[in-house]
This record gives structure tokens, sequence and C-alpha cells, in this order.
């Protein structure tokens, strides 16, 4: 693996899928701004090249000589062996969005260092989740419900307000998200406990089982990563077991948890509220999904992510990390082969 790669003009590409809305998004989150000061470093390639271009052979003398790939969403999945006949000379992939898991593994195999914006897009889901962590512990959802389906005086009341002090907030693992979401709860007087499946401790948060997050918490914070080994995990049993009023939040993956039973228990416990920023098995679901029906889950459209000015910070973690890979420093956001078996 290369570890450092001498300070020059080397030679950048920009790679996308070559769908309308992929090559759209390289505009979006590379500003004039991070352009202009990405080809202060390197020798960068005006077009968005596509996984079809390199592979009718347009812009090939470009690909071949390309020693850096940048990209962002819809950044295609490419075999280690066009790795080898089309961007030989590529040795590394910095990606301006979250999981590489669609397009990483066949870069890294062929030692190439592959290095993720995941750190930049934790941050607006964590600022996202502390809102409605806070909205939680209000019974701000359910109020509003109330006054919305009762039309009347009757609903103004507050019915059992748990409040932050004094309140527990459960995360469900500690990752990038889930720690940083920690972080930000820490000027709060609440109680945080989590479920970390994969290892790791963060200061002040004290470490339970599963079930012990849906029992205890009066906000039930989902961030684990979207795995095998985590597909509908959190079930109707675990949202069934939840305090009176308790809100449960996930803004990780639909996946992770067994939709129906989510449904089930919400029809049964109309205390409860769901905030889910995410669906299972499509996004968007189709028409008449109980994610739109159902009073008390409250569906937004995948928004906790970067969106609007936010999508520029990804890229400029990426430019920053360029510098660094060119000076021969250390990276702060490359991932590895093993880092694949864990994250989202």
């Amino acid at each position: 693996m290369v570890t450092g790669i001498p300070a020059g003009k080397s030679k950048a590409i920009f790679l996308t899928s070559g769908e309308e809305w992929a090559s759209g998004k390289i505009a979006d989150v590379y500003s004039r701004a991070e352009k202009e000061r990405l080809s202060e470093m390197v020798e960068l390639f005006a077009e968005a090249v596509s996984a079809r271009d390199l592979r009718v052979g347009k812009y090939a003398d470009v690909a071949r000589e390309a020693r850096f790939v940048f990209s962002t969403w819809g950044m295609p999945a490419i075999t280690a062996e066009e790795i080898r006949e089309l961007l030989p000379k590529v040795e590394a992939v910095f990606y301006a969005a979250g999981t590489v898991q669609g397009f990483g593994r066949p870069f890294l195999e062929r030692g190439v260092r592959v290095v993720s914006a995941w750190a930049a897009n934790a941050l607006p889901v964590a600022e996202f989740t502390l809102a409605q962590v806070l909205l939680g512990l209000k019974r701000t959802w359910w109020h509003a419900r109330e006054l919305r389906e009762k039309g009347g005086p009757e609903a103004w009341r507050a019915m059992g307000v748990t409040g932050a002090y004094g309140s527990t907030v459960a995360l469900i693992s500690l990752g990038m998200i889930g720690r940083r979401v920690a972080e930000l709860l820490r000027p709060f007087d609440v109680k945080v406990i989590a479920y970390e499946p994969f290892g790791g401790d963060v200061e002040g948060v004290e470490r339970v089982s599963l079930e012990e997050c849906f029992l205890r918490g009066d906000v039930v914070s989902l961030h684990a990563p979207n795995l095998p080994t985590t597909r509908k995990m959190i079930t109707g049993a675990h949202l069934a077991a939840m305090k009176p009023y308790a809100t449960f939040i996930n803004t990780a993956r639909g996946a992770i948890v067994d939709a129906e039973g989510m449904f089930e228990v919400l029809r049964r416990r109309p205390d409860l509220t769901a905030v889910v920023d995410v669906a299972d098995p499509t996004e968007p679901p189709p028409a008449g999904s109980p994610f739109y029906t159902l009073a008390n889950l409250v569906l937004t459209p995948h928004i906790a992510g970067s969106m609007g000015n936010e999508v520029e910070r990804m890229a400029a973690y990426m430019v920053d990390e360029c510098g660094r890979l060119l000076r021969g420093e250390p990276l702060k956001y490359e991932v590895s082969l093993g880092m694949l078996e864990t994250m989202a």
C-alpha cells in the first residue's frame, strides 16, 4: 500500500456512474471554491468521467494517468480487473460521502487507499438526532398529534412530559454518529446508555444490553450499521418493551428494523412515537404504506444526512485529506478492509 505520494501535479479525475443525477452530485458537492483549492494541488480533469466512459475507452488516456479519483454519491462499482486495466496508476480514492461498501472492496484489495467523508456526513445526522431527542423528551410529536386530532382546547394539556432533566437516552451503536450524539448530549442533564455490538466505550456512557436500551430509554436512537448481522435487529418485541410515551428514532437504515413488527406495536401503543428518516424495503415507501398512515409514526424523507450547504463540508474534508496525502501526513478518514466488516 502506498504510504506517501510526492508533492506535485499528480493527475486526478472525478468518477461517477454516469446517471444524470449522479453527475449532478459532483457539481453539488464539489463547490467552485473546493475545486479551485483542489486544482492548486493536482492536475484536475475538468469533465466528470463515467463508468461507461471508462468501459468504452472515452477519456482513456486521462483515466490511465490518474493517480487520484474523487467522487461522491453515484460512485460506480467497478471490478478489480477494470481498476487494473482502466485505472492502472490510481493510488487513492477520495469519496465525499458516507459508506464505501458499494465500491470500496475492489480498490482496497488492489492496495488503493480509500478515504471517506463519513465523519463529515455524521455531523448533520447527529445534529438532527439531537433535535429529535430533545423533542422526544418534551413529547412534542405526541402533543402535536393530540392537538391536530382533537382540534379543540381539550387537547391543550401537557400529558406527562418527561423533559431532559434526569431522563435516559439510549443509543444503539457507538460508531461515528452514535459517539457524536453522545458528545452533543453532554451539556444536557440526561443519562446516556448505549448498546455497542462491536466494542468501544465512550466516556460517561453506560454500556448495557440491547434489551435494556428499550426498557430504560425515554428516547431510543438507532445508529447501527446496515450489515447482514444487523438486518431486522430491532424487533417488535423490543419496541413493545418501551416506556409509556417513549420515542424511537431511526436515522440509520430501515432494514435494521422489522418494519411490520414496528407497525404492529405502534398500532397497539398509540402512546409511543417513532421518528424515522429511513424506510424498508424501498425508499420512498409505496403509496398507502403504514409509514404514511400511522398517526404516531413521523416520517422524514432521508434528510438527516448532509443536505444543502452541508454537502460542501464533505468535499472540504476530502480536499483536506488529499493535501495530507501529498504532504506525506497521516490520513484522518482512511477506510481499511477490516473496517468494512463493521462500518455502515
